[in-house]
């Protein structure tokens, strides 16, 4: 195996060491590079033998570094070094099999690499990964790795996912448990699927791998109305979502007994939200390490709000704004926005909740709503003087939504500038009381 590379830095230590663009990487101190984990991780000596190919013919070169962390310069055609790993499962739940036509391409990939998982925290279903990887993963002490386990039981995960590999690669979990390997886990829920008893099973296996386990996130399946010809799945009720949040709680009260009060599972802020209950505080997450999941975001972002306002002193603010959410945050923003216009008179904040026209009305998360529907459903509105938007409902390079409108082309149309906002408490009250 080998990894072509593109060009050389010049003046670095590989352009020193005569290593040139085209020539192939073959190993770094007898260890073989196959992507970017064995580069950086290889890379990292005083004193490196790296064997390259130039024109299919082998040699040799030594580098010697004064900082054993510095980069040697050599750049290769993709961050990966290699192409990024698809799925091969077909999970009856799956997001992206739920995607209309004419999208962009990078939409449709489903991404199940673990490289992924350890440098951008996506999360893994295992049955993608070799022997060779695993073993990697314990090496390198590749740690934490998010995994998407879904259910413990075997023959249920093999249903699931349709995937006849994906119950016996449970068997990783345990491995990855005795090499100290910490992991942070979610389980999709499907009403009647892998919810009830299935539910307390899988927590109770999981558990057994703690402390490697750190937390375990229920999420509830993400529904649009694009399923013709897929599996029939439905979204929860009320009593149902509450059910999940019963067995969770009934679970910690549980494991913390035993654990010195240590809380390992928790259910998506969607659930509380769909089962009308409160939303437990900040304390409750401790190091907020499932917020991708939708675990914590709303009593994060409250809590963080809460202390920005305590830091301000209360000051007359001449502003009118508009905040768009989708329906899922729309009661927490419109809390947090009154709490803003109590600290500071003349601020004026009219929140409007988006309706997901695009995917259908089961989506409620601000994260998938369109450019298109957030200029359908503003342009009627008396907007200020402007508007904030979730910054998630953006791609990572914050300029376009899913639709593939820009940030620029809705200001335009709206005639009202358009600004994204993290979820971060701070952040959104500068962007309310500042210009």
């Amino acid at each position: 195996m080998s990894v072509k590379i593109d060009s050389v830095c010049e003046s670095s230590y590989g352009a020193k060491a005569g290593i040139l663009g085209g020539d192939e990487l073959v190993s770094i101190n007898g260890n073989e590079i196959f992507d970017v984990l064995d580069y950086r991780f290889y890379v990292q000596a005083k004193k490196l033998s790296i064997v390259l190919l130039r024109n299919g013919e082998e040699f040799k070169t030594n580098i010697r570094k004064s900082d054993e962390y510095a980069d040697i310069g050599l750049e290769f055609s993709t961050y990966l070094m290699d192409k990024q790993h698809a799925c091969k499962n077909k999970c009856v739940f799956c997001f992206v099999d739920q995607m209309p036509k004419g999208m962009r391409d990078t939409l449709y990939f489903k991404d199940d690499d673990s490289r992924m998982s350890f440098l951008f925290g996506n999360y893994i279903t295992l049955t993608g990964l070799c022997e060779r990887e695993v073993q990697r993963i314990i090496d390198m002490h590749i740690s934490p790795i998010n995994i998407s386990v879904h259910t413990m039981n075997p023959k249920l995960r093999v249903e699931m996912m349709k995937n006849p590999h994906a119950g016996e690669v449970l068997s990783i979990l345990d491995r990855l448990s005795e090499n100290e390997i910490d992991m942070n886990t979610q389980l999709v829920l499907c009403p009647g699927i892998n919810d009830g008893d299935e539910l307390r099973f899988s927590l109770e296996e999981l558990s057994k791998l703690y402390p490697s386990v750190k937390s375990i996130a229920a999420v509830p399946v993400g529904l649009t109305k694009y399923r013709d010809g897929l599996y029939p799945l439905r979204t929860y009720t009320k009593e149902e979502a509450a059910n999940v949040i019963d067995i969770i709680d009934e679970f910690n009260a549980h494991f913390a007994y035993y654990n010195g009060g240590q809380i390992l599972a928790y259910a998506s802020d969607e659930f509380y939200l769909l089962a009308e209950r409160e939303l437990p505080g900040a304390d409750y997450y401790g190091e907020f390490s499932q917020l991708d999941n939708g675990v914590g975001m709303c009593a994060l972002l409250k809590d963080e709000f809460i202390n920005a306002l305590e830091q301000e002193s209360s000051r007359e603010v001449k502003k009118n704004i508009t905040i768009a959410t989708g329906y899922a945050a729309f009661n927490l923003l419109s809390e947090l926005s009154k709490m803003a216009e109590e600290k500071f008179p003349g601020l004026s904040v009219d929140v409007i909740k988006i309706k997901n026209n695009f995917f259908g009305d089961t989506v409620t998360v601000a994260g998938l709503i369109t450019g298109q529907d957030f200029k359908e459903q503003l342009k009627s509105f008396a907007l200020g003087e402007k508007v904030l938007i979730p910054r998630v409902s953006l791609r990572n390079e914050g300029d376009r939504f899913l639709d593939d409108i820009t940030l620029d082309e809705l200001s335009k149309y709206l005639e009202t500038p358009v600004f994204s906002v993290e979820n971060d408490g701070y952040k959104l009250l500068d962007m309310m009381i500042n210009d």
